[in-house]
């Protein structure tokens, strides 16, 4: 067979990829990607194809690109590439099985298309064979045949890194201790040991392409998309990825902070990933101010060469957006690294669904009377990757119906199917997911230690604890997934959140365990994943386990301790708030109010920036509950004139909470006092403003910040003021202010790095891959064999 030069591979020994294992789409994309990476081809699919049914075929005009492998006695001009897979391992290809491609090579060379002839198989090929082919296509008129088996294959992958990263799905065809470094392979391996099938099923998408490209060019990107659409899955290849082309030493972090403090200046490649940034099913403010505190020295660390990976939910990241000033997050301007993973192309939607069919536990019988719908399931909307995935699972479609109605109601609401799935299960699988629920964030440890409370819960639903540790082992895999902390503690969580959210939907009609369960869930479970709403309140099903009004006193209890220590930076008050706010009803708060009732008093103490602190919008909720004295409204709005000043604080002029709690009195008289007392001393009150402890309450906010943040917040509040003014109709005092922003901004200037062309990148990839051309044959035509 034709050699090419290559680089030195990894580790010792021959690698093997089960390439046996791809569908023939897939096997033809990765060749087809291996003309266009290593030998720099461009090539597209027959228009006419006549395969028989069998395998695509694409055709291109060869070019020698410097810099890139090359077949050495290949000379410009067309050629042919034939793609033969077999599914079967350790296969044989023999000359009898292209005697249909014999047929049709002299009709190609006769029409000027053929002067090369690649030909690429994941079977064996061997000695003889081979010469036996070369032959034939020479007396077809072929004057350059090139062959290339399976192995070969193999070896180009184990070599390529820049092929891997464009083909990511190889990365769990193999072992990774042959294609990537020690360091790395290890990192990689505990990443990869839980979601081994999310790696042999994952399906390198156009979104996944805008990634590689951001985090090559920026080192940064940010992952939106609804729920179940594939955003953790591309920020897993990510990583892996990552730790293969570059030996970054991938970290999955759970917040900003964990990413500051495991950032090492002195190491240069390190990557973070961090799942739902702002929020796992709703926004979490609490998250939000973190990331905002944290953001400029994770750019910081971006520019010295870390790479950073965020996922949200879209309807989330609206909410956090506004706190993530552009001045803080320049790459968000740029919108260069803010990638929409629900833009999935319909030939990757086909061979999502064929991958998680194959490499599902579906019966062969079901896979071949599910066949002829798989095209029409691709079509479904909203397509979600998730539900493909359920839909290749016995444990998801036992009562699934196959027919088009069932189907299109499978990818469309997934959700819908869960109850009853939950429902059927036994009562110790139901009691271990219930375990898993109000567990915190970090899972259920696989060492149970279950409190009184959560004792009480598994003997009313009619579990037992040797029950329980049999049925965690048998959902891992389907509902569950197993992890490894850091500390090395292993703990069971729901694989998916859409699964944690069905879950939510069964258990909340569960009135009889309702109280049980309200004393078994931890504090950080209560604040995410419950709420005290009514179901008048807002239409809003399946996302939280719902608190019912009988419980309201005690979940009321729940929640003042956690305000105790406010305001002396409890890590639960901003979440608790939220709650309040958001999650409550006006009945809630009433015996919220009954249980605390000093707290408005204690909430009317906020500190600036008035936008960024939790305690204005409680206080505007209780105001709009008729929950609020006037005494405590008019406290409210003394504080927020006093940091209008001394802060330069404008979150009165639009923030929606002063919207209620200031009468239109009230906001003449902010105006009046800002003439009056700000604008003789403008000069002072910027310079003061500069102080760390003028304009938050935790002195550390602003440690190692650069001072362009600082500039970019007092020029936002000064341009504040001016626009004010002149919608006022107020033009010498607005012209003021206008002044003050260009005096501010002359002396300041503009500090922050530019983190959009952060050191050390410059590194392959240089261009996005273009999709694959269809073919006309389906996708899925292999899929039962």
């Amino acid at each position: 067979m034709t050699d090419f030069e290559v680089g030195e591979a990894v580790a010792p020994g021959s690698p093997y990829f089960a390439l046996h294992t791809l569908g023939w789409r897939a096997f033809q994309d990765l060749c087809a990607t291996v003309l266009r990476r290593l030998w720099g081809q461009s090539l597209v699919a027959f228009a006419d194809s006549n395969d028989a049914g069998r395998d695509g075929a694409f055709y291109g005009n060869w070019s020698r690109e410097p810099g890139l492998d090359s077949a050495s006695d290949v000379p410009e001009g067309p050629f042919v590439l034939q793609c033969k897979h077999i599914k079967s391992a350790n296969a044989t290809l023999p000359p009898s099985m292209l005697s249909e491609e014999f047929d049709k090579v002299s009709g190609l060379v006769g029409s000027g298309l053929c002067g090369t002839y690649v030909l690429m198989t994941n079977a064996r090929v061997t000695g003889a064979s081979e010469a036996a082919i070369r032959g034939r296509l020479i007396e077809c008129g072929v004057a350059h045949p090139l062959i290339f088996d399976g192995q070969w294959i193999s070896d180009a992958i184990a070599m390529h890194r820049e092929l891997r990263m464009f083909v990511p799905r190889v990365y769990g065809l193999g072992d990774l201790s042959q294609i990537i470094d020690e360091r790395a392979y290890e990192q990689a391996r505990v990443l990869l040991a839980p979601v081994m099938d999310q790696v042999s099923s994952f399906v390198a998408t156009s979104a996944y392409r805008k990634a590689v490209q951001a985090l090559t060019d920026h080192g940064f990107v940010l992952l939106l998309g609804e729920p179940a659409v594939g955003k953790s899955a591309i920020a897993l290849m990510l990583a892996v990825a990552a730790a293969d082309a570059w030996g970054c030493l991938p970290i999955k972090a759970r917040s900003s902070e964990e990413i500051v403090r495991h950032w090492n200046p002195l190491v240069a490649d390190q990557f973070f990933w961090v799942d739902d940034a702002f929020g796992v099913v709703r926004y979490e403010e609490r998250r939000t101010e973190e990331w905002s505190r944290d953001l400029p020295q994770i750019m910081s660390a971006v520019s010295l060469g870390a790479r950073v990976v965020l996922t949200s939910r879209t309807y989330i990241y609206r909410e956090a957006r506004p706190l993530l000033k552009e001045y803080s997050y320049p790459l968000l301007h740029e919108q260069q690294v803010v990638v929409d993973v629900a833009d999935i192309a319909m030939s990757e939607r086909r061979q999502i669904v064929y991958n998680h069919l194959a490499a599902g536990d579906q019966p062969m019988e079901v896979r071949s009377r599910m066949k002829p719908l798989l095209e029409f399931a691709a079509q479904v909307e909203p397509f979600r990757p998730e539900a493909a995935r359920r839909l290749g699972l016995r444990a998801f479609t036992r009562n699934l119906a196959i027919d088009p109605e069932s189907l299109a109601s499978f990818m469309a609401n997934p959700s819908s199917f869960l109850d009853d799935i939950y429902s059927q299960l036994g009562a110790d699988g139901q009691a271990a997911l219930a375990l898993v629920y109000i567990s915190s964030s970090r899972g259920l440890p696989s060492t149970l230690r279950l409190t009184v409370s959560q004792r009480e819960l598994v003997d009313r639903m009619g579990a037992t604890m040797g029950g329980i540790g049999g049925a965690l082992q048998a959902l891992a895999g389907t509902f569950l997934r197993r992890e490894t902390s850091d500390d090395h503690l292993q703990t069971s969580t729901f694989r998916h959140p859409t699964l944690r959210e069905g879950f939510a939907s069964w258990f909340a009609r569960q009135d009889h365990l309702m109280d049980a369960v309200l004393a078994g869930t931890d504090d950080d479970a209560l604040l995410s994943d419950t709420d005290c709403l009514l179901a008048t309140d807002r239409e809003r099903g399946g996302t939280s386990l719902r608190i019912p009004p009988p419980l309201y006193d005690a979940v009321a209890k729940r929640l003042a301790a956690m305000f105790r220590e406010w305001p002396n930076g409890s890590c639960w008050t901003g979440d608790a708030t939220h709650y309040l706010v958001h999650e409550s009803s006006d009945e809630m708060l009433r015996a919220y109010i009954s249980v605390d009732p000093d707290l408005p008093e204690r909430l009317a103490d906020f500190d600036a920036l008035a936008s960024f602190v939790p305690e204005p919008r409680l206080l505007a909720r209780f105001h709009s509950a008729g929950l609020l004295s006037e005494r405590h409204r008019r406290l409210a709005v003394e504080r927020m004139a006093y940091l209008a000043i001394s802060a330069l604080d404008t979150a009165w002029l639009a923030d929606e909470p002063w919207k209620v709690l200031l009468t239109e009195e009230d906001r003449l008289e902010l105006y009046a006092h800002v003439r009056e007392v700000l604008v003789p001393m403008l000069d002072t009150a910027v310079e003061e403003s500069w102080g760390e402890d003028a304009f938050w309450r935790d002195g550390e906010y602003w440690r190692g910040t650069k001072d362009a943040r600082r500039a970019g917040r007092i020029w936002d509040a000064l341009n504040a003021y001016r626009d004010a003014f002149t919608r006022l109709g107020e033009g010498r005092t607005a012209d003021l202010f206008a002044e003050a922003a260009r005096l501010s901004q002359d002396r300041f200037g503009e500090t922050e790095p530019n983190h959009s062309e952060a050191a050390g990148r410059g590194r392959p990839p240089q261009a996005i891959d273009p999709e694959i051309p269809d073919s006309p044959r389906s996708t899925f035509s292999d899929l039962d064999e």
